[in-house]
């Protein structure tokens, strides 16, 4: 019985010290990774930020004493530190060019910085001057690179010496070494570092020439817009790694370092993949190439994976290997020892109780004590990360030295909770500064027609590329006010470049700005790209500082400040304009082309009229900057680096977003159709569960059948029967956002959109952008429908919320497929309409009029869509909307009733429709007995919401009505100038568009509100839809004189 205790209790405890070890392994490799990581950033930004600098021909000024400091934060005494551009072929010979006037400047200050002993002449006598490799069958000479393509050199290097093949090392093709070989390539498929063996020079004391030892190496890539443009190399010698692991109590421990690729060096290839040490308190002992542990220990094996990227060999050419590199601890045979007694059973049973329950007691203290800290910690460091965001460095800096001299006090607050004089204000007066206003134009009515989450989306995304440029030119973020975002430079450290600096960071948000609102309308819908920047800029002095007190930031002021918000305001959308001081500025930096002067002065409050300039912006492909200082301001077409796209946007397939620069709007709009109908898809199926149709065939022959009566509008019926919520059906849910509909029904339906896009005429309002407005507002309408408790407009997927929400939405929310017969009819609700109204065909005698008779445009896009639906090349689609006869036939009832619903002019439908509402929501009289109340209520709460996302313009910012009422008037006045229309719609558009609010927009804004189903959504529609009437009121007759001018003009030049 001791034995067994003994033995258990020594394997309790070599688990505890080696889970620490390997956790202090662990900390200290990814201490490693975290210090690489933010060198290679640091490199690249400072390569980015010089205007004279490009890859690979890059030197970095001072590169010993950083790789001094990398060297001590990752805690190696004798590190190799490399700084390895990445030449392309056709730059090889340039590159020895470079190598020859760049060589001996950084050599002589790494020599100065280092206190070596060597020259400069007598290291580039070590240097080969040509791209090389090391001829291994020929004692170690070098010869010029054997291998096409890219390489990647040993350029920088930390410590400047030689290695014991005598030479300085510059110049070497490190990609000839197939470890780093193996390492680059797997980087370079993961944009990660790469961990692994390899056979090196022996640097330590007594080495030989040629001798080599295996110790680790990293590489780490620099990445510029994405692509590697170099690496960071660093060797990792495990016996130092593991002499300084600091853990009390470390003795007779086995180290197995395991990779998953053999070791060699050029053809020299030791099959051998495996390291072990010997380490204790005293140190680390290197013991081979092998595994050296005693296998009886087998059981007690604690391991760790240092590194893995996650990819596979078939990601890598062909012949490389990808480095997965394992700890393996076990115990010795002293550790052992260390538990063998003589003492009878009992004394060692209860001796080893007492320790056995004393350590556990230990251990749990030590674990709660120690997450304890690492919350505290992680408070502190979460607190300094908000300060750092709020407050410039200094500022931060300032407010902690003050806390630390001794007061009690809020640092922001010394008065205890009293807003006056008590110590010196942190404030000061920065006499050289260069401020700049961007404000996103149209972003007010854009987020009209938006849902909150989505706002937000556009804002953190759009702001988020700022502030990466902002960072990247060394501009200050002040504060964002609304869709405005304030930036400076010059403070708080002096900047004789401010205005340069504020400049290039405004031309590279003009660029961020159009590629990110590009890339978000795939996500975020109609109009996204149409949001521009309107940019200001002025310099001058400012006061800044902070105003102590609750919520408290830093803060400028000044006419400085108050005039570059002047320079915002008066300017054009995607144009900046600089005041003529910043303009001064320029010129006297020899800058003159980079200005024009504006063509009338502006008129400034309190300052009068001004000469301002614009600031030349011209899109450059291929380069960060203009060659030349004097050249116009030059824009990378790649300023915007793949990053800005902010994760928390839902993602398109990745070959869509690399093409969406070339994708024209429609092909824009087509993506964020299919993108809304296939979430839909996914709560389709989750709703569905584990129910499959039984009968194929019947199905099949259901589809055949369906909608072939003579025409659509017989099929119209007052009242849907809606599916039913039942609750117990939750429980065969699953998570919708996990379910993949798969590759082939994705496909199909942006097939079909696209076909579906194509069938829309170019009319200028009944097309398929006004298609997915309408289709905006469906979805923004669907998601707020909530419980009339939750009062937040939120929807939720909890269990309670989807019965309570079941019954107050009438059954909308519990069934999918509904919503998605909703959104998939205002899709196509207006697919080849001729852009004439309906009694013009009639009039015309048109083929579809002949077949339809009345709604004729309506009946006609239900056929259309239905019968491109029906093909076979959608059959995979139509799987995943219905997979039962009574799902097709709700399916194909929702979309007729919901596309009729848009003939909002057939005064017949529209007394049906208004019956049917005072019997929903008034008389509360139903006399079928298969059909329930809440299924008249549904259906008429889906034609009126149909019917307000058709006009929704009415009901959201003015700009956004204007801009689409231009659009329906353009339409009409062509329809007239052509010969099909009796009347000149500019004659009564005025007096009609009032009465068009007052009889049924306003009526209509008021029926969402009292149906009580959307959430604020309704109050929202209906209080744009008062303002806009009196709007109009007050600007229609204008706006009508001007319309008649724009279509004039524009068949005057057809």
């Amino acid at each position: 019985m001791s034995v067994i205790l003994i033995s258990r209790y020594r394997q309790i405890q070599f688990a505890g010290l080696a889970s620490e070890v390997s956790t202090v392994s662990r900390q200290k490799v990814d201490q490693v990774f975290s210090a690489l990581d933010a060198y290679s950033t640091f490199i690249a930004s400072e390569v980015k930020a010089d205007v004279n600098s490009s890859w690979p021909f890059v030197t970095v000024p001072d590169y010993s004493k950083k790789s001094e400091k990398i060297s001590e934060l990752v805690g190696l005494k004798r590190p190799w530190l490399f700084l390895c551009p990445l030449v392309q072929e056709d730059l090889k010979e340039n590159w020895t060019s470079y190598f020859l006037e760049s060589a001996p400047v950084w050599y002589q200050i790494s020599l100065e910085n280092e206190g070596n002993k060597f020259t400069v002449d007598e290291l580039m006598n070590l240097s080969v001057p040509f791209v090389h490799q090391y001829n291994l069958t020929d004692n170690f000479n070098p010869i010029p690179t054997q291998t096409s393509g890219p390489v990647l050199l040993q350029w920088q290097k930390y410590p400047i010496e030689p290695d014991n093949t005598g030479l300085l090392g510059t110049n070497y093709d490190m990609l000839s070494i197939p470890e780093i070989a193996d390492l680059y390539h797997a980087s370079s498929a993961s944009l990660r570092p790469s961990l692994g063996f390899t056979q090196l020079p022996d640097n330590s004391d007594g080495a030989s020439y040629g001798d080599f030892v295996i110790d680790s190496q990293i590489v780490q890539p620099i990445l510029e817009n994405g692509e590697i443009v170099g690496m960071v190399w660093l060797r990792l010698p495990w016996r130092e790694f593991f002499d300084n692991l600091n853990v009390d109590g470390l003795f007779g421990m086995i180290a197995v370092l395991r990779s998953s690729c053999n070791i060699g060096f050029g053809e020299i290839v030791d099959t051998a993949n495996e390291l072990s040490y010997s380490i204790d308190a005293s140190g680390a002992k290197f013991l081979g190439q092998i595994d050296a542990h005693d296998t009886q220990y087998d059981e007690h094996l604690v391991s760790h994976v240092f590194l893995d990227n996650k990819i596979e060999d078939e990601q890598l050419p062909e012949g490389h290997c990808v480095h997965k590199l394992t700890l393996d601890l076990y115990p010795t045979n002293d550790y052992e020892a260390t538990f063998h007694t003589t003492k009878p059973a009992a004394y060692t049973s209860v001796v080893v109780a007492i320790f056995a329950f004393t350590s556990i007691v230990f251990l749990l203290y030590d674990f709660f004590v120690g997450r304890r800290q690492r919350k505290f910690m992680e408070r502190i460091v979460k607190q300094d990360q908000i300060v750092s965001n709020v407050f410039p460095t200094a500022i931060r800096d300032r407010l902690y030295e003050s806390g630390q001299k001794g007061s009690d006090q809020d640092l922001l607050d010394p008065l205890g909770g009293g807003h006056g004089s008590g110590g010196t204000p942190l404030a000061d007066l920065f006499p050289e500064t260069t401020i700049v206003f961007a404000d996103i134009a149209g972003f007010t009515a854009w987020a009209s027609a938006r849902e909150p989450a989505q706002v937000f989306i556009l804002l953190e995304t759009i702001y988020g590329g700022f502030d990466r440029q902002a960072y990247r030119h060394k501009v200050f973020k002040v504060e964002t006010v609304g869709d405005c975002y304030v930036a400076v430079a010059g403070l708080p450290e002096p900047d004789k470049d401010h205005a340069l600096a504020v400049c290039r960071f405004a031309r590279d948000c003009m660029k961020t700005m159009k590629d990110t609102t590009l890339k978000l309308e795939v996500a975020l819908g109609p109009d996204t790209s149409d949001l521009e920047l309107r940019v200001g800029i002025h310099s001058g002095q400012v006061t800044a500082g902070v105003i102590r007190g609750e919520r408290s930031r830093f803060q400028l002021f000044g006419d400085t400040m108050n005039t570059a918000a002047r320079m915002e305001s008066t300017s054009q959308r995607n144009r900046i304009q600089v005041s003529q001081v910043t303009a001064g500025l320029l010129i006297a930096s020899g800058l003159s082309t980079w200005i024009s002067p504006r063509e009338s002065k502006i008129f400034v409050k309190g300052k009068g009229e001004m000469q301002t300039y614009w600031l030349n912006v011209k899109v450059v492909k291929g380069s960060k900057f203009s060659k030349s200082k004097n050249d116009m301001l030059a824009v990378s077409e790649t300023v915007l680096d793949s990053s800005d796209h902010n994760h928390s946007v839902k993602e398109v397939d990745d070959n869509f977003l690399n093409d969406i620069e070339t994708m024209t709007k429609t092909e824009r709009l087509v993506e964020w159709n299919v993108e809304v109908l296939a979430s839909l898809l996914q709560q389709i199926i989750s709703s569905r569960g584990e129910v499959r149709d039984a009968n194929n065939a019947s199905l099949k022959e259901k589809e055949a059948t369906i909608g072939t009566g003579d025409t659509v509008l017989e099929e119209f019926v007052p009242i849907i029967p809606l599916k039913r919520f039942d609750a117990s059906d939750l429980s065969k849910r699953q998570e919708a956002s996990s379910i993949d509909i798969g590759v082939e029904a994705k496909t199909q339906l942006r097939n079909y959109v696209s076909n579906v896009a194509s069938m829309y005429q170019d009319n200028p309002f009944h097309n398929f952008e006004h298609a997915s407005h309408v289709t905006a507002s469906v979805k923004k309408l669907l998601t707020r429908i909530v419980n009339v408790d939750d009062g937040n407009g939120l929807t939720t997927s909890t269990d309670v919320n989807l019965v309570d929400m079941a019954g107050h939405s009438y059954g909308i929310t519990s069934d999918p497929l509904t919503q998605f017969s909703v959104v998939f009819s205002a899709i196509i609700h207006d697919m080849d309409h001729p852009g004439v109204p309906n009694a013009q065909l009639m009039k015309e005698n048109t083929r579809s009029a002949q077949i339809f008779k009345k709604s004729v445009a309506e009946q006609n896009s239900v056929e259309l869509a239905w019968g491109l639906l029906m093909g076979k090349e959608y059959e995979a689609l139509r799987a995943c909307i219905y997979q039962t006869e009574d799902d097709l036939k709700r399916f194909r009832q929702l979309v007729v009733n919901t596309v009729m619903a848009t003939d909002i002019v057939d005064k017949e439908l529209q007394a049906l429709r208004k019956a049917r509402w005072e019997t929903a929501f008034a008389n509360n009289l139903i006399h079928d007995a298969n059909l329930t109340s809440d299924d008249c209520k549904a259906t008429i709460v889906i034609e009126h919401l149909i019917q307000a996302s058709d006009v929704v313009h009415t009901m959201q910012h003015w700009h956004i009505y204007r801009s689409w009422n231009e659009k329906f008037f353009m339409e009409c006045y062509t329809a007239f100038k052509s010969g099909r229309a009796d009347s000149d719609p500019s004659e009564n558009w005025y007096k009609g568009e009032i009465g068009f609010f007052d009889y049924y927009v306003i009526p209509l804004a008021k029926k969402l509100e009292s149906c009580g189903v959307f959430g604020v959504s309704s109050h929202e529609y209906l209080s744009y839809a008062q303002s806009n009437r009196d709007e109009w009121v007050r600007e229609g007759k204008r706006l009508v004189k001007e319309y008649v001018a724009k279509c004039e003009e524009m068949i005057k030049e057809q």
